[in-house]
């Protein structure tokens, strides 16, 4: 058995925390955040996801705390229906369904189910060491930790990747979004149902059900630069403006929702890397791979991340051996996953006036097959 550091506590390092230690694993984790707040928005966990928790035992605990998403609608700004897609079939092929779940509920079961000496909190990480024995982390305290190997799971704007890869820096997508979960039992939207809109001049809107009568949006908007000093200071009126001619029930979430609900990001992610693994240590997650948003799929290539990662290191006794596996097996995956959200992420977020018809046209136009195909490569494939 080894001894692993994982710097980060979001997603993908609490759940590869999970995995290590069902090997047998000594497992440390390490987060520079002084403390791990009940905030955050939702997501989407795929059937593909589901499973990988499955792998890790994991799903049983996981599965409460959200709602099946089993339709996923793309509309026009009017309503119109682009496209639907029914899930039902590849989900219950799989046995596991989609996920509406809070992030902050998703991280709060992974914290709780460790060992409560795995976390250290309040501890950023500075840079680190490798030898022929293992690798030293320092910390920004002064601190300094040795392990067998490292994993970097400390997310797009990794501190581990800044020191591999130093080229490897976010790219903005050209547009932001803002965020919320509300309460919206009120509407009584149908049951497992999920929509985006594609509106015009850049501007997209989309909901998921998350649990509990909660459901997680999204509205977007195109920016010419990140960090916009128009938007910093959007409050739900201002996107209430903005949104006012979409329809039902956009207005109506965000009647719904409160200016300190809201969370405001730019929308970045990674260029593909032409590698995770370096020796002893290995980037995993947002730091290897973030992605836009648009598959919902950032969450669950974490997820999946940890699973195969487990079953590489059942595979082989060397870790650096087995963290070259798991760059074979990942990279061609997420890669595709990067580049695809990337381009649907720009086709959605189109200004002009005439290609926008002609996309909301071409998607009407676009046979169910296509639908079905993506939803396959996305769900089957571990």
């Amino acid at each position: 058995m080894a001894d692993f550091l994982i710097i980060g506590a979001g997603i993908g390092g609490l759940t590869t925390a999970h995995a290590l230690l069902q090997q047998g694993h000594r497992v440390q984790v390490f987060e520079a955040a002084p403390e791990l707040r009940e905030v955050g928005a939702g997501l989407v966990l795929g059937a593909n996801a589901m499973r990988a928790l499955h792998q890790l035992q994991l799903d049983a605990a996981v599965l409460p705390l959200g709602s099946p998403v089993t339709r996923l609608d793309l509309r026009d700004q009017q309503g119109r229906l682009l496209q639907a897609a029914d899930t039902t079939p590849f989900t219950t092929r799989l046995g596991f369904p989609n996920l509406g779940i809070h992030r902050a509920a998703l991280q709060q079961i992974l914290l709780q189910s460790l060992p409560p000496d795995t976390l250290t909190l309040g501890c950023p990480f500075e840079h680190l060491e490798t030898d022929a024995g293992g690798v030293t982390a320092h910390f920004a305290d002064g601190r300094t930790m040795r392990a067998d190997a490292l994993i970097a799971a400390d997310g797009i704007r990794s501190g581990v990747r800044r020191q591999l890869l130093p080229t490897a820096t976010p790219r903005y997508a050209g547009y932001t979004c803002w965020r919320a979960v509300v309460d919206a039992s009120s509407l009584q939207l149908p049951v497992g149902e999920s929509c985006e809109t594609w509106g015009e001049r850049g501007r997209r809107f989309g909901y998921v059900p998350v649990g509990n009568g909660q459901v997680y949006w999204f509205a977007c908007l195109n920016s010419p630069e990140p960090q916009n000093p128009k938007f910093r200071n959007y409050r739900t009126m201002d996107l209430q403006r903005e949104f006012a001619g979409f329809h039902a029930p956009i207005p109506e979430l965000l009647a719904l929702t409160r200016d300190e609900q809201l969370l405001w990001n730019d929308i970045l992610d990674v260029k593909p890397l032409s590698h995770f693994a370096f020796g002893r240590s290995l980037l995993l997650g947002d730091a290897a791979h973030a992605t836009t948003p648009n598959l919902g799929q950032g969450a669950g290539m974490a997820v999946e991340d940890a699973a195969v990662l487990a079953q590489c290191l059942s595979e082989s006794t060397d870790v650096a051996h087995a963290f070259r596996r798991f760059e074979l097996r990942r990279r061609s995956r997420t890669t595709r996953v990067v580049t695809t959200s990337w381009y649907l992420g720009q086709v959605g977020q189109l200004e002009s006036p005439l290609l926008t018809k002609l996309r909301n046209t071409a998607m009407r136009l676009l046979p169910p097959a296509v639908s079905r195909s993506q939803m396959a490569w996305l769900y089957d494939e571990l």
